[in-house]
């Protein structure tokens, strides 16, 4: 029998994130062979993945980045069951090395996401997730994925990594980059339904008109006046819950895209992008 070190514990430690004591046993139950050990803690994964597939991964973190050049944000999100692994150290580490990835790589969809290899290893993202979830006792899962591409992008991380935000700008610069940052913000506190008027669904509008006519006939208001009220009552909404009709956080006799044109002249949102937990 192969004599195992606890050298070869540690070295299987680090590649595989699990507890020393499941590495030790790993590599016992295969005579030391380092590839086969790490087929032990993958099936171990596996079936603590399929025990745990019911549960709901409602915690975890969400996070954002944007690439060097500032021209491209990305969010994504990684769930576990309890707050407590979600701020484990070694989570965070795992969570942002999935976001560099889809940095790196630029996949097209979450699901192209969990095909890319993490973190340059032999598994993929998705099998790292399930690895995971033997490894923590939890269950793990990507559950979100957004970019966004622009003259000059800005992310936003809420502290605590439970609410991050991207957003897009028509402009780039310093000027620019600082309004940015105030927008994100806006966009995490004011949680916007699209960026103006024209990006609102129809069905949207549909709801809000019918809710107005609804509540004028509750409060006695004359029948022929319903429609003008409800109409009254969406712009309302409109207002406050498209991104660039909001009165500005930073000045609220401002509307944001007031603060943004009298950064810079033209200044404007592209897009935007907002996830929270919960």
């Amino acid at each position: 029998m192969s004599k195992i070190t606890a050298a070869d514990v540690n070295n299987l430690r680090k590649q595989t994130g699990a507890g020393m004591m499941d590495c030790k046993n790993a590599l016992v139950e295969v005579d030391g062979d380092f590839e086969k050990a790490i087929d032990v803690l993958r099936k171990k994964g596996q079936k603590v993945a399929a025990k745990r597939g019911d549960r709901d991964a409602n915690e975890g973190l969400v996070i954002a980045k944007t690439t060097e050049d500032g021209k491209k944000a990305v969010l994504v999100v990684v769930n576990c069951e309890t707050d407590f692994v979600a701020q484990n150290a070694e989570f965070g580490v795992f969570a942002n090395t999935i976001l560099d990835v889809a940095i790196a790589n630029n996949p097209t969809s979450l699901d192209a996401l969990k095909q890319l290899n993490f973190n340059g290893g032999s598994l993929t993202i998705g099998e790292k997730v399930i690895e995971q979830t033997g490894v923590i006792g939890e269950k793990i899962d990507v559950s979100g994925y957004e970019t966004i591409e622009a003259d000059q992008v800005i992310a936003y991380n809420h502290p605590g990594n439970k609410l991050a935000s991207i957003v897009g700008l028509n402009k780039s610069g310093e000027t620019v980059a600082e309004a940015g940052k105030q927008i994100a913000m806006q966009i995490a506190a004011m949680n916007p339904i699209a960026i103006n008027e024209e990006g609102v669904d129809q069905a949207t509008i549909d709801h809000e008109m019918q809710l107005g006519r609804e509540i004028a006939l509750q409060e006695g208001k004359p029948v022929e006046m319903v429609d003008k009220i409800a109409e009254g009552k969406l712009k309302k909404y409109l207002k406050e819950n498209t991104l660039l009709n909001q009165a500005s956080l930073r000045d609220n006799k401002k509307t944001v895209s007031q603060y943004l044109n009298e950064t810079e002249s033209g200044l404007t949102v592209t897009d935007f992008k907002r996830i929270m937990l919960g």
